[in-house]
């Protein structure tokens, strides 16, 4: 059976809200239809990639999707409101649009940079008028806003998806590294965003309060798990906060240097600089990254 509570159930109401024929939504996620409709009566698990791409393409979010509720607790950090979408309702007429137009502002500011992506340029990219995307839009600034809300939930379903079923401390801290390494492809993206919405705060103090709610779920998460590793007694008893302040500076730090190139710098290099730091200063001596 399903495995996961009332999951199936859930993916069941949101396909009835999209109004979409079950092999188009199978489409969407990238699944087979067969998977699917096992899935949907509860004989075969989503995995957690199916579970974060059903998340996106309907707009809720896996903790809804897994324990009936946004602000159910589970093993990494809530976002607050302020960060999370103003996107309409998954039963809306409207939302798909919204949805397309947000999805390829994202994109587009990863790839050229926020300064260089014109609203003209999104209407374009969208086959739609600049009118429609101020529609849902109304300066580029809301768009930019947007991106950070998109990048804290992909962040946040990714996590709830992939450490649920994580019950050590270490363990899940290590995965946490790695859903936080920037990768090619989605992780490289969402690491291009945040380093525009970085240079944007430092320059714009309206912004930085959506910038610091939005980095501050992150740093809960860091701590919430180091705190539990402290519990389980696979941690050195090092002040959690401290111990975040450094995991997470050496982490934005390592990060910077591979998006802008520096020589030498990679994301494996990345990973071992991340794993010696979590295993001299964080874990216990007896902890190895099994």
């Amino acid at each position: 059976m399903d495995g996961n509570g009332e999951v199936h159930e859930r993916v069941r109401q949101v396909l009835t809200a999209l109004s979409q024929p079950q092999r188009e939504f199978a489409a969407a996620i990238g699944i087979d239809e067969t998977k699917l409709s096992k899935s949907l009566a509860g004989k075969r698990r989503f995995s957690p990639q199916e579970l974060v791409r059903i998340a996106e393409h309907s707009g809720v979010m896996v903790n809804w999707l897994l324990n009936g509720s946004d602000d159910a607790t589970t093993v990494t950090a809530l976002p607050v409101p302020a960060t999370r979408s103003t996107g309409m309702p998954i039963d809306s007429k409207h939302s798909e649009p919204r949805k397309r137009i947000l999805e390829t502002a994202w994109e587009l500011i990863a790839e050229r940079g926020f300064h260089k992506v014109r609203i003209s340029d999104i209407a374009t990219a969208c086959h739609t008028s600049n009118a429609k995307i101020h529609y849902y839009f109304p300066t580029k600034e809301d768009v930019l806003h947007e991106a950070l809300r998109r990048n804290v939930k992909l962040a946040f379903d990714r996590q709830v998806a992939e450490l649920h079923t994580i019950d050590d401390a270490y363990q899940r801290l290590l995965r946490l590294v790695e859903l936080q390494l920037p990768t090619d492809g989605l992780l490289r993206a969402e690491w291009s965003v945040w380093l525009q919405v970085w240079n944007e705060s430092a320059l714009n103090p309206d912004l930085r309060a959506l910038y610091w709610d939005s980095y501050n779920r992150w740093y809960r998460t860091i701590a919430m798990t180091i705190r539990t590793g402290q519990e389980q007694d696979v941690f050195r008893p090092w002040d959690p906060d401290r111990a975040t302040a450094a995991l997470t500076a050496l982490i934005d730090g390592l990060g910077i240097q591979v998006l802008t190139g520096k020589p030498g710098s990679s994301v494996d290099a990345m990973r071992e600089h991340l794993h010696e730091f979590i295993a001299h200063n964080i874990a216990k001596e007896q902890q190895t990254d099994g």
